[in-house]
């Protein structure tokens, strides 16, 4: 699976990448499970993961920066 591109992610409400986020770390935690098991097969879409939450996470930093300026 690709990385989601920030500019796409910006133009999520509020809920949706608050939904997404959540959805993706749940993914994230049944992934290291696989991995840890040797079940899963691509263990890059782990690192891809961890980066797609991390856009999220600055996204909503950046809403809550400018909702407190």
């Amino acid at each position: 699976m690709k990385a989601r591109k920030a500019h796409d992610l910006r133009e999520l409400t509020s809920e949706e990448i608050v939904n997404t986020l959540r959805e993706a770390e749940e993914t994230l935690v049944k992934l290291r499970f696989q991995k840890a098991l040797s079940q899963l097969q691509d263990t890059s879409y782990i690192r891809t993961l961890r980066k797609d939450i991390a856009r999220l996470n600055l996204i909503i930093g950046e809403r809550a920066s400018l909702v407190g300026a």
